[in-house]
């Protein structure tokens, strides 16, 4: 098991607290990268039960795909999860999106350059804001990336859902180019790495 591992692991012992026994979904969203991956990966964790694909961040309202790709709206591409807290936690989902991409890259997630690609967490309460201020900084104190973790975290404002061809993307279109060499490998790569959180 490596360190990291072996620190998300200690962390989710450390910090549980137990989970509300209603059945009132709760919402969180993150940008890390394409969200045709993002969305792709947490469509498949068990608790969560609806992922969209969807624009936040931005001054301009009711973007487009085409005004985001300028990367001058100040929109990343997020995913919005409903998720129920009774079955995943917070901590896990901020587990799994800070092991499905690379936090510690500018702007950049792959050959996907722009600020619509960064990484970023938008919290939609304090919990949210705390919990995920305090992974980060633990993540860094322990170094377990070998750069710092250069992760916003801001508060939701306005999501954009996407347009209705993003929309669970990679199921839909899994044979084109794109879904077999960049998302493919990333999808094999985490059902091997969270074989326990899939449904």
């Amino acid at each position: 098991m490596s360190m990291k591992n072996i620190f998300f692991s200690v962390i989710l012992c450390i910090s549980s607290i137990a989970m509300s026994q209603t059945n009132k979904l709760e919402k969180a969203t993150f940008g890390a990268g394409c969200f045709w991956c993002v969305e792709t990966l947490f469509q498949e964790v068990k608790g969560v039960q609806k992922v969209l694909s969807g624009y936040e961040g931005g001054a301009l309202k009711n973007p487009t795909y085409k005004d985001i790709c300028t990367g001058r709206t100040g929109h990343a591409e997020v995913i919005q999860i409903e998720y129920d807290p009774n079955v995943v936690t917070y901590k896990k989902l901020l587990e799994i999106f800070w092991e499905v991409h690379d936090p510690t890259t500018l702007n950049r997630q792959g050959n996907d350059v722009g600020t619509q690609y960064r990484s970023v967490i938008f919290y939609h309460n304090d919990q949210q804001q705390k919990e995920a201020e305090f992974y980060k900084s633990e993540l860094n104190k322990t170094g377990a990336y070998t750069s710092q973790i250069i992760t916003e975290i801001s508060p939701s404002t306005t999501f954009y859902v996407a347009e209705n061809y993003h929309q669970n993307y990679y199921n839909q279109n899994g044979s084109q180019p794109y879904c077999q060499f960049v998302i493919a490998p990333k999808v094999a790569k985490f059902r091997k790495a969270f074989e326990k959180e899939l449904k």
